[in-house]
């Protein structure tokens, strides 16, 4: 998320390399990674990244970026999808929400 949020920053119209996350699951053997320090990596990520969205100016917001099947983005919309990837990833490993939501799935 990083990169691309990089890639719209510095670009006119970047267009994203496709990103099969189940084969990187299988290709970085996540089942076999360490959880203390992948928990450790995930904080220090998390931190750089909201740094990054952080110092986006307001007049950045609107930069554009496409997947390539023509899906396109805003910087303001990636933000907004990561955060919701956080929520659903979250929903996914642990089966809890954030605040404010169901605390199980049924």
């Amino acid at each position: 998320m990083h990169a691309r949020l990089n890639l719209m920053l510095v670009l006119p119209d970047p267009e994203f390399l496709d990103w099969d996350q189940d084969e990187t699951a299988v290709s970085q053997d996540y089942r076999s990674q360490d959880p203390a320090r992948v928990a450790v990596e995930l904080a220090a990520a998390g931190d750089a990244i909201a740094t990054a969205f952080e110092l986006v100016p307001d007049s950045a917001l609107g930069r554009p970026g496409r997947r390539s099947n023509g899906s396109r983005f805003t910087v303001e919309t990636l933000a907004a999808y990561f955060l919701h990837d956080a929520v659903h990833h979250r929903w996914d490993v642990t089966g809890e929400a954030f605040a404010g939501g169901a605390s199980r799935r049924p």
